[in-house]
């Protein structure tokens, strides 16, 4: 009779759970639509300044739904702040750039300090419950020194997430601080990680990946991971529709110096995001948007318990990150070696170099593998099946200055595969806005296609260009050339 019994109430939790899931998702929807509407417009890079975020700290100073504090304060002195909100007997600790050169949370915040002092809209329930239920601490910038620099490191050259143990660094310090006297139910370590990660095996870029840090070497699970475990499955669900396929898990190995580890270990839930890479977004102004979302569905799972329904097998069924991608993948090229045309893949990584002062930055392109590179993948590919790796040509005149190039028109050269110049003397710089090659003197060519070397050369059938390769770049010369890209100085 039993059994009879609970048939149906088994059946209606499983309705009400369906109907919880299918809420939640609608949310999510809404809020990623809206987003545009929180969005802070002071923040639209990732290399943005302590400085910069102090008149945005000050205006969250005027609402008195916010209470800032200067908490601590870096190596250099710089201080640090820390944002509270709500009041409800739930605390949640967020923290974003305890590594300086990972930003893209760090705009979320902000986009999420917009959302919750807003009223009047859709979203008022939503608001209410969160601000009501819990109380939320964020620490928006954890390590300016490193910020400063557009560096992973704090001013010591210490990594921040290494040093939960020996405490040498006061950023660390003061993080372990918070964590021992707010006793957060719940904390959120918010990382940017390699762009170039994909999802399993499928060659997908990684858009966002989760971890439910272990906190001992046999990787157990305890309720407190247990619960960082149905947060991300709960914050996976709700995101696939945006990017199907491309969220990642990051790899649970135990690191017992790490403050994700051991804040878990401490009995605070901890749940790390990591920021990874989407097409055409090298600012990550989208996977800000994806932060944006994700973060605030679960502070709205932890508001109201609705986390509890989700499983540890869905969590372990995220595929965990798998080898790094190329950049460009070009695939079956034919090149002469030794007098003799041989088949190879072509592995292509852009990798940011900083200028002066860490504000902007430019690429420079190496090719990383040579060879069969079939079990590879990359975030866009080439399949140049019947063509050959040719030298691009040289302009016939050699360039007083860059500022030459203003009297060029280089659409119509590139069409004839012309993109590299010589200059008489090497500006100071070592990039250029234009998507050409500018050779030192004395050299007639760019380099040859070797590995470590700049992927300046041509793809061609026959006598017929097929594609311009630019410092790593795919300069089709049909295509308007409007991406982020820049050429080289060698």
């Amino acid at each position: 009779m039993r059994t009879y019994l609970c048939l149906p109430l088994l059946l209606f939790l499983s309705m009400i759970a369906d109907y919880s899931s299918g809420q939640d998702t609608t949310v999510a929807r809404q809020l990623h639509d809206a987003h545009e509407t929180f969005v802070e417009p002071a923040l639209t890079h990732r290399r943005f300044k302590h400085r910069e975020l102090l008149p945005l700290l000050d205006s969250l100073k005027k609402s008195p739904l916010f209470t800032v504090n200067q908490i601590g304060e870096s190596v250099e002195k710089r201080p640090i702040f820390q944002v509270k909100a709500g009041s409800g007997p739930i605390p949640v600790l967020l923290w974003s750039q305890m590594h300086g050169d990972e930003a893209t949370a760090t705009m979320a915040l902000f986009d999420i300090f917009n959302f919750l002092r807003a009223s009047n809209d859709e979203f008022d329930a939503f608001r209410q419950t969160i601000l009501t239920k819990t109380t939320l601490y964020f620490v928006p910038m954890l390590n300016p020194d490193g910020a400063e620099r557009f560096q992973r490191r704090n001013a010591l050259d210490i990594d921040l997430n290494r040093d939960a143990l020996r405490l040498q660094s006061p950023e660390a310090v003061l993080l372990k601080k918070l964590q021992q006297t707010l006793k957060p139910l719940v904390g959120f370590n918010l990382h940017d990680q390699n762009p170039r990660y994909s999802v399993g095996r499928t060659g997908k870029q990684a858009a966002l990946s989760f971890l439910a840090t272990a906190y001992d070497a046999n990787r157990n699970i305890n309720p407190v991971r247990k619960r960082s475990m149905q947060l991300i499955a709960g914050m996976n669900r709700v995101l696939q529709p945006f990017i199907p396929g491309g969220i990642g898990r990051y790899d649970d190995e135990f690191e017992p110096r790490a403050f994700g580890d051991n804040i878990q270990k401490w009995g605070t839930t901890l749940v790390l995001i990591e920021s990874g890479g989407y097409p055409d977004d090298p600012e990550k102004q989208y996977i800000r948007k994806l932060n944006f979302v994700a973060i605030l569905t679960a502070l709205k799972a932890i508001a109201d318990g609705n986390y509890a329904s989700e499983t540890v097998t869905a969590y372990n069924a995220l595929p965990e990150n798998g080898r790094p991608l190329f950049d460009l993948l070009i695939r079956n090229a034919q090149i002469v070696r030794e007098g003799k045309a041989r088949t190879v893949d072509i592995g292509i990584n852009r990798h940011e170099v900083s200028n002066e002062t860490a504000t902007t930055f430019s690429y420079r392109s190496e090719v990383e593998d040579l060879g069969d590179l079939s079990t590879f993948h990359g975030i866009a590919e080439i399949d140049a099946s019947g063509l050959l790796v040719t030298a691009v040509g040289v302009y016939p005149q050699e360039l007083n200055s860059v500022n030459d190039l203003s009297a060029i028109t280089l659409d119509s050269l590139r069409q004839e595969g012309i993109v590299a110049f010589t200059i008489k003397q090497r500006p100071r710089e070592s990039f250029t806005t234009a998507p050409i090659h500018l050779l030192r003197r004395g050299q007639t060519t760019p380099d040859p296609l070797r590995v470590g070397h700049t992927p300046t050369f041509l793809l061609k059938k026959g006598d017929r260009i097929q594609y311009v390769i630019v410092n790593g770049f795919n300069l089709d010369a049909v295509t308007d050339v409007s991406k982020k890209q820049n050429g080289i100085i060698d």
